[in-house]
């Protein structure tokens, strides 16, 4: 669907057309959940946030104003719940690093011959990454936004864009790499441990 027909629909359901919203969340929800899911690790979870944008979106609907994309607004709603969500279940399971290690198998995970254990590592590499760098990559390589766009999904300048997809990228290989060669497969460095690398 081109963009001017999402405003349209948009200008829409500002006028209350629930047929409208219908075709909007028909348009975004697959994309939104996936997004969501490579968040939260949690299929469950993204389902519950994706419902949550969702109902943002209609309520919030008169206040959105067409000088960004759609999808730009929609993505920020998703990202603004899925960091307050993350942030919440941070607060709840938190659990020292020396409890956790000696449980933790190290090296590259195997699931099928087929499976060389690169998706459970880069799984587990994002899961382990701070929001603040695991949201933009996630945009830029899974999503596939500009740096343009993703700036104004996240609210923050097109430099800061770079420099966290940038570090994002190199703490990935880096945990990628130490799980190829038998490390533990997600323990950043502790440089990167409170995202403030």
């Amino acid at each position: 669907m081109e963009e001017q027909e999402l405003q349209a629909l948009m200008a829409r359901v500002q006028g209350g057309d629930e047929a409208a919203f219908t075709l909007i969340v028909g348009h975004f929800k697959d994309r939104i959940v996936n997004y969501l899911y490579q968040l939260t690790s949690d299929y469950q979870k993204a389902s519950e946030i994706a419902q949550e944008t969702f109902i943002r979106v209609y309520f919030k609907a008169d206040k959105y104003r067409p000088i960004a994309p759609l999808g730009a607004w929609v993505y920020t709603i998703a990202s603004n719940l899925a960091k307050t969500d993350m942030r919440k279940n941070r607060r709840l399971l938190t659990v020292p690093l020396e409890e956790v290690k000696n449980d933790l198998a190290a090296g590259t995970f195997t699931g099928s011959k087929q499976d060389s254990g690169l998706n459970k590592n880069l799984h587990q590499a994002l899961e382990a990454l701070s929001p603040r760098y695991r949201i933009p990559v996630i945009l830029k390589d899974v999503e596939g936004y500009s740096q343009e766009e993703i700036a104004a999904i996240i609210k923050k300048p097109v430099g800061t864009v770079k420099a966290r997809i940038s570090r994002g990228r190199t703490m990935l290989k880096k945990a990628l790499e130490k799980a190829a060669n038998g490390d533990e497969a997600y323990g950043l460095s502790k440089e990167f441990e409170n995202g403030r690398a």
